[in-house]
This record gives structure tokens, sequence and C-alpha cells, in this order.
């Protein structure tokens, strides 16, 4: 079926949003060391490695924080409309990323990166919806494979911006260059419009459907059940995301350091592993529509699981304290850890098969945010081990440990392999 041309624009614009999400998400790993070594002397803390490592994981955890706040967009898209809450969302981060440029201490920067969680966390939301309700149901499958891959073109996208602008100009440069996904709104705007099945749900239910209902239905006999079993599968996705993956360039820093790269070199390091982790994550989420259809939903989401399991625990706990070309093999690990990073991919697709449209987008949101929260304590715990231990490896390494209980949680999730999108 050929898709229309509001298909077509609207793919692109969650797409693009998703990329630019992406690229503002990880800007702030990518900078983490040079900003801090700034802003913590300005904060009245020595810039060691031990404080580096403790307020990196405090700024990582508050940023979680406000991307927890994200589920609040869902019902404001269930009542006001998917492409409305796009474009606030897009403004909200894009804005809050710009700021990261004028922080004048570690307090400054940790508000703006609250605010700016809150709007990344959004933009999935309303993107992953968008498509799945406007995209005929014969390619929804793919469209919502091919959308995810967007966030990881974005961190590929950060990774170079910090290889040209910021290894030129600084790390403020590479906070002010993440202002850009505002100028998207505009294409936004003038080109999408509301899926028509969202449009034919609200006429049906008229000015009674609030945004208050649309959330409270997740939590009836009929959802309640699902709706935990979904967030706590994220959360388990988060753990293994937030407390792993955002340590890849200071993991790679250190390690090409430790082989006698100069610090340009290692920074420079640093950026070719998350392009590589950013490289795997792009095929594991091509690969996402052939596994869902082989293995169902939850059966894809157990092979990322495992995926996952295996690599952070051999990357982080093993190969980062080999003695002999760590560096190499600590690489080949990234790129399998970015293959099972796609498990994020799975939800894109399968979250909207559970839910009717009315609490689609709450349903969409609160799975994807309210994890946040408790995965902002594990991120804290992890720099304060970086901390404590005085080194990256084995407080990252134990992460790995929750994908072993999402693999548990698996059987009790509800697989919709094979049936349409709710009306």
């Amino acid at each position: 079926m050929k898709l229309t041309a509001n298909q077509v624009r609207g793919f692109w614009a969650a797409w693009a949003g998703w990329a630019l999400d992406g690229m503002d998400s990880f800007i702030y790993a990518l900078v983490l060391v040079p900003a801090l070594r700034e802003l913590l002397p300005r904060s009245g803390v020595a810039a060691n490695q031990s404080n580096v490592g403790f307020y990196g994981g405090l700024l990582f955890a508050i940023f979680l924080v406000g991307w927890g706040f994200a589920f609040l967009w869902g019902p404001i898209a269930d009542r006001f409309g998917r492409v409305r809450t796009l474009m606030l969302t897009i403004l909200c981060y894009s804005l809050f990323t710009f700021l990261g440029a004028v922080a004048t201490n570690v307090w400054s920067l940790a508000a703006f990166r609250f605010f700016a969680g809150a709007g990344i966390g959004g933009e999935w939301t309303l993107g992953g919806v968008f498509v799945a309700e406007e995209w005929p149901e014969s390619r929804r499958q793919k469209g919502s494979a091919y959308m995810h891959t967007g966030y990881y073109f974005g961190t590929f996208l950060a990774a170079i911006v910090n290889y040209t602008v910021g290894a030129h100009y600084g790390w403020r440069a590479v906070f002010a260059v993440g202002g850009a996904p505002a100028l998207l709104v505009a294409f936004i705007r003038y080109g999408v419009s509301e899926p028509q099945r969202w449009r034919q749900r609200m006429d049906e239910l008229g000015h009674r459907w609030t945004a208050g209902r649309a959330f409270l239905e997740l939590f009836s006999p009929e959802y309640r059940r699902r709706t935990l079993i979904n967030a706590g599968l994220l959360l388990v996705s988060m753990i293994g995301l937030w407390a792993g993956s955002v340590y890849v360039p200071s993991s790679v820093t250190y390690l090409a350091s430790n082989a006698g790269y100069a610090p340009e070199q290692a920074a420079r390091l640093a950026s070719y592993g998350t392009m590589l982790l950013s490289i795997g994550t792009i095929i594991g989420c091509l690969l996402l529509p052939f596994l869902a259809d082989v293995f169902g939903r939850r059966g894809a989401l157990g092979i990322y699981f495992v995926l996952m399991f295996v690599f952070i625990s051999l990357g982080f706990g093993y190969v980062f304290y080999l003695k002999a070309n760590a560096l190499v093999w600590f690489f080949a690990c990234l790129f399998l850890l970015g293959v099972g990073g796609a498990n994020f991919a799975v939800y894109t697709l399968w979250l909207p098969e559970q839910y009717r449209t009315e609490c689609r987008g709450s349903a969409f949101a609160f799975a994807t945010s309210s994890g946040r929260f408790l995965a902002a304590g594990v991120t804290f715990l992890v720099g304060a081990g970086v901390a404590h231990f005085k080194t990256i490896g084995t407080p990252v390494a134990l992460t790995s440990v929750a994908f072993l209980v999402g693999l548990l949680l698996l059987p009790w999730s509800v697989e919709t392999k094979g049936k349409g999108l709710p009306r």
C-alpha cells in the first residue's frame, strides 16, 4: 500500500525529532568530563576523578528524573492531539539543551538537564504513537522499527558534533548546537496533520474525554496489570542504557589513556566508540521486524535482553580490566551491546498494540517515563560506585543483572503478534 503525503511527512518529522532527541540526550555523555572539570571548581568542588564520577552520576540521575515527568505529555496528547504535543516536546528539549551552553555552575547545568529530559522523554511517546496510528496496518511494524533508528542516528550525530565542534570550540559549543531541533517545529507545524484514527475517536468521545480520564484508564481492571508489567520492563531497559551505555565515552577515554593515547586522540576514540555503538543499535532496529514476526514481541525483547546482559557484564566486568588489547576487545563488545540496545525499538512497536486510541499516548508515556525515577536512583548509585571503587568497570557491569529480572518478567506480559492496532 502506497503511503499518503501526511504519512510520509509525519514519519520523517517523527524520525527527525527522535534523531535530534538522541543527539541532545547523548551530548552530555560526550562532554561530561570537560564540562564538569570546568564547572565543579566554580561550584566549590575539586575536579578530581572521584568527584567527576560522583557528580556525573548525580546529573545523569537528575536528567532521568526530568525524563520521568515526561509521562505528563501522554494525557495531554490523548486530549489535544499527537502533533501539537510533539511540537511542544521538541521546543522544550531544544531550549534547555541550548541553555547548557551558558551554565555557570554544576547546579544550573543540572536544572537545564532536568527540563531537557522532560522534553526528550515526550518526543519518543508522540513520535511512536503517531507512526502507529497513521501508518497502514500492513506497514506499521516496519514503520515503528524504522522510526526508532532515528535516535541512534542522533547519537551518531552527537559523536560527529563532539568530534568536530567540541574538539575545536569546546563543550559549550556542543550544547549550543543542541538547540537546533527547534527548527524542526516549523516543518511539523505546516506539514503534518493529526492521525485520522485519533480525530475520529475524539469526535466520538467529545469533550467529556479529558486528560485525567485518559491517564486513569491505564489503571482500570482491563489495563492495570499490563501497565505495571510494561513499566517494569522499561525500567530494566533504562537501567541498562543509562547506567551502562552512557559511561561508554568515559570508559573508552580511560582505556585509550591507559594505552598511551594523547587526550585529543582519546576524545576522538570516545566519539568512534559512540558511533560504533549507534551503528550496532541501528542494525538491531532493522532486525526487529524479522525477529518480531518469527519470535513474537516477547521473544524479540528476550533476545535483546540476553545480548545486553552478556555484553555489559563481559565488556565492563572482564574486558575493561584486560592488561593487553583491552581497547580493541572493548570496541568489539560495544558493537554487540549496541545491537542489544535495540530493545527500546520493541516498545515502539509493542506498546501501541496493547491500548485503545483514547489512552494510547498516556500508556506509552507512562511506561517509558515512570520507571526513570527508579532508574535515576540506580544511575546515581552507579556514579557513587565509580567514586567509591575508583573504577567504572565493576559498578557498570553489575547493572547487567537487571536484564535477568527482565527475562523473568516477560512471561507475564501480553503477546500481540498477529493482532491489529486496537480501535
